[in-house]
């Protein structure tokens, strides 16, 4: 009896439509991504696929000239405005190499294992942000199937395996985050709060501890009264604000993990009738579009993720198809990519009277 690998070789689309009692196009729009497919429909197609262990044959496309790949941008839930940037790069970087783009909310049921039955038969290779791009589970799936992905989550600089058929691309985000810290420090605040994000997020941890290193460097104590734990979300600022603001002596600035919290920390600054930023100072991350559609602008740390969506795709598509020339060459595992402190007028020098 032959191994499931060439049994799985053998089968073709044909008899996964005859599986799953649908006609082979209704298969294609399937393995596609395509929403015109009834979920009924789509759920039988993909069972009949993990049944029979069909996986699209990639080099036969490539024997017959085409280098186009079936790409999954797997998300868990992150904030909107980080995706719809991140989609906005991956998106033109995909048309650009001819490449299909299939965008998946992976739901509280959606596993490891169910990334690994779905490999192949659905994707050629998949894009991981945080936070499932962080997930153990995921990472030793994605090793033993020997899945191209290349993860979005920052932590560029961890100890974490280096995976040959995957890459890892970010920002340096503690880096980042003390050098936020730094400028608020240097404007004269002493009172500093800090709202950390969603404790899955890897990004979450290294921007907090570049926000203590500059404090430590600073001779300032990081006050655990004024530092809050949030969830990316706008209302979890405000939430955390408004709890710091009634300590004294309160800060005078807040530093907040991503945009949404730092516009719920000036909601929550403008309900208590403060003057912003003279009362208090907020600054963000990431350079969302929210950072410049309320008042008064946020100041943050610019992260180019439509850039991080682009190179995503195509280092996925070296990883996919590679290169010739690239056979003897060391290869890289991880990229960093620049970030910028911008400066707008949601930050100054505190009061005398704060």
């Amino acid at each position: 009896m032959g191994s499931d690998r060439a049994r799985s070789k053998s089968i073709t689309l044909s008899d996964v439509a005859k599986d799953a009692g649908v006609s082979p196009m209704t298969v294609s729009r399937v393995i596609n991504g395509e929403a015109s497919v009834r979920e009924s429909t789509r759920i039988s197609v993909q069972e009949s696929i993990r049944k029979l262990k069909y996986r699209p044959n990639i080099g036969a496309r490539r024997l017959a000239g085409a280098k186009v790949a079936r790409i999954c941008l797997l998300y868990g839930n992150p904030s909107s405005s980080y995706l719809g940037e991140l989609l906005l790069g991956a998106v033109e970087m995909a048309g650009r190499l001819g490449h299909q783009l299939v965008v998946i909310r992976a739901g509280k049921d959606f596993s490891a294992e169910t990334l690994a039955q779905q490999y192949g038969a659905l994707w050629d290779g998949i894009i991981l942000p945080s936070p499932m791009g962080d997930e153990a589970e995921t990472r030793a799936v994605i090793e033993r199937e020997k899945i191209p992905a290349v993860f979005t989550t920052g932590r560029v600089s961890s100890p974490r395996k280096k995976l040959a058929h995957a890459f890892e691309i970010g920002i340096d985000n503690r880096a980042a985050a003390k050098t936020l810290t730094q400028r608020l420090i240097a404007l004269g605040h002493v009172h500093i709060g800090y709202i950390k994000g969603r404790k899955d997020h890897a990004g979450t941890a290294l921007r907090y501890q570049g926000f203590c290193e500059a404090m430590d460097e600073a001779g300032l104590e990081v006050n655990p009264l004024l530092v809050e734990q949030g969830d990316f979300t706008y209302l979890s600022g405000m939430q955390a604000a408004e709890r710091m603001l009634t300590f004294d002596p309160r800060p005078t600035a807040i530093f907040a993990a991503n945009d949404d919290m730092a516009a719920g920390v000036l909601g929550a600054g403008s309900r208590q009738g403060l003057i912003l930023p003279g009362d208090l100072s907020v600054a963000g991350f990431d350079d969302s579009p929210i950072a410049t559609s309320i008042w008064p602008h946020l100041t943050t740390v610019h992260q180019p993720v439509s850039e991080i969506g682009s190179v995503a795709v195509e280092r996925l598509d070296g990883i996919i198809f590679p290169k010739e020339d690239a056979a003897n060459a060391s290869p890289a595992h991880h990229q960093w990519l620049d970030y910028t402190l911008v400066e707008r007028a949601s930050t100054s020098s505190p009061n005398r009277h704060s």
